[in-house]
């Protein structure tokens, strides 16, 4: 959950570095939280004509729209990618699974041309 709610703080922080783990945490909790308003839609009877879901699912997908496009590309920076290449997504059938590949992909070791590497924590001296 606190990988979640960092991504929230974060909310429009474009630079940087995100971790497989922050990003794959963030997905995971999104989608828990969709599943729940569409449930909340069906309960509640405010599912569009012909839709499993609707007013509260749209508007949380409204509310997390900035902070997942943030969090995807400082994922793409990790790998030590432009986040430009979110518009490969846009290719049909090829893009979603080539965006697939650099998000599992393990981030660049080092500093890249992004930021400081987010895995490697500064020791302290003792």
């Amino acid at each position: 959950m606190n990988w979640y709610l960092s991504v929230l703080k974060n909310y429009a922080g474009f630079t940087g570095r995100a971790r497989r783990r922050e990003y794959w945490m963030f997905g995971l909790f999104n989608a828990i939280f969709l599943i729940i308003a569409a449930i909340l839609d069906n309960i509640f009877g405010t599912t569009f004509e012909y839709m499993f879901y609707g007013l509260f699912y749209v508007l949380y997908s409204c509310a997390v729209f900035v902070p997942y496009l943030a969090v995807c590309v400082r994922r793409l920076h990790d790998v030590g990618k432009s986040g430009l290449f979110l518009f490969v997504g846009l290719i049909p059938l090829v893009g979603a699974i080539w965006l697939l590949i650099l998000a599992c992909k393990d981030g660049d070791p080092g500093t890249n041309a992004y930021g400081p590497n987010p895995k490697e924590v500064p020791q302290a001296i003792s």
